[in-house]
């Protein structure tokens, strides 16, 4: 009936959420969400649309993000298109994706590198 190991929460195609959204572990987006996305692991599907702000350690990125990106490891996919800045301890863009804002390094603290 349930699988022993969790997925995660998946956010499906059709499915539009107007607030913030907070989750621990894996979330997958293939709807749309406008507000502030704060969680450990993300996934933004090639059909998903995001609009605000988003936080998460891991981020895969093969939809649309309007909004700042504070993340750890970030891979942008060939789909991928970001307007908004990515402040990142690592950032992967693969050709074809589309990205207009800054890329900031931050340390492993948040910090920026000349701030540490």
């Amino acid at each position: 009936m349930f699988e022993s190991k969790q997925r995660g929460t998946v956010i499906a195609e059709g499915l539009k959420i107007v607030g913030n959204v907070t989750a621990e572990k894996l979330v997958e987006i293939n709807g749309q969400v406008e507000g502030e996305l704060t969680c450990t692991s993300l996934i933004i599907s090639r059909n998903a649309h995001i609009k605000g702000p988003i936080q998460a350690e891991q981020l895969v990125v093969d939809g649309t993000i309007e909004g700042p990106v504070q993340g750890g490891n970030v891979v942008l996919k060939s789909q991928a298109h970001v307007v908004g800045d990515i402040r990142h301890q690592s950032l992967a863009i693969e050709m074809g994706a589309f990205f207009d804002g800054r890329s900031v390094r931050i340390a492993g603290n948040g910090q920026t590198p000349e701030n540490r």
